[in-house]
Parts: C-alpha cells; sequence; structure tokens
C-alpha cells in the first residue's frame, strides 16, 4: 500500500521521536501484531500516518500502565474485527483499569512510607545541627 504524498506522514524514525519509543520498538511492536502494516513509499520504506501516531500513542500508554503484551496483542486484533468486539474491547480496558487502580492504591501506601522515612530523617538532622 503506498501512502499519498498529499497526506501526512512520518519516517520510522519521526514517529518513534513523536511517541517516545525506539525504532527497534516500533518495528517490534508491527512484528508482534500490535500495529497493522504500516503504508510504504514508492522506495518501500514505512510511512506513518497521524492515525498509526494516535493508534501508538494509545499502546504506549497501555504499556506504560503495565498492561501485558498479550493483552495489548488481544486488544489490537479485537479492534480489527470492528464494532461487534466493543463489548470485549470495553471488557478488556476495564480490566487493566481495575489493575492500574490497585496499582496506584499500592503506590500510594508505598509513597506514606517514603514520607515518613524523609520526614524522620530530616528531624534527625534538625536534631544534629
Amino acid at each position: 500500500m503506498d501512502i499519498s504524498t498529499r497526506e501526512m506522514s512520518l519516517t520510522v524514525g519521526e514517529a518513534a521521536e513523536r511517541v517516545g519509543l525506539t525504532t527497534y520498538t516500533l518495528r517490534w511492536y508491527e512484528q508482534e501484531g500490535l500495529v497493522a502494516p504500516v503504508g510504504r513509499d514508492s522506495a518501500g520504506r514505512r510511512r506513518y500516518t497521524e492515525g498509526d501516531v494516535n493508534w501508538l500513542m494509545l499502546l504506549t500508554r497501555l504499556r506504560r500502565t503495565g498492561m501485558p503484551v498479550r493483552d495489548m496483542r488481544r486488544y489490537a486484533e479485537l479492534a480489527r474485527q470492528g464494532d461487534r468486539t466493543l463489548g470485549a474491547r470495553r471488557a478488556l480496558f476495564e480490566a487493566h483499569r481495575a489493575r492500574v487502580l490497585g496499582r496506584m492504591a499500592e503506590l500510594e501506601e508505598d509513597l506514606k512510607v517514603l514520607d515518613y522515612k524523609i520526614d524522620a530523617y530530616r528531624r534527625a538532622e534538625e536534631e544534629q545541627a
């Protein structure tokens, strides 16, 4: 599939920079089926559209929030199947959201311990002064 020169498109390096991934990771996402085959220019080089970049931004956020690659792959498969999978996609995101909220609660507890220790060290330093 050739990309029209009138449509905004980015090289693999430009797309990687825009979404905060390495070019290696971007190609790996494509190999893993997380990204639909990317359009190519007349010389056969990958060209990423705005839609491709938006999809990659979603994937990076899912990954950053700890979604396993297998779930990301499942989501990509469901999305490619169209609207008949809306419920399954919602359920996948709801389950992931619950995991994220659980992790956030754990991090809040961990942060309380850090704050306690920082305050204890600060008080100890003030007593030494």
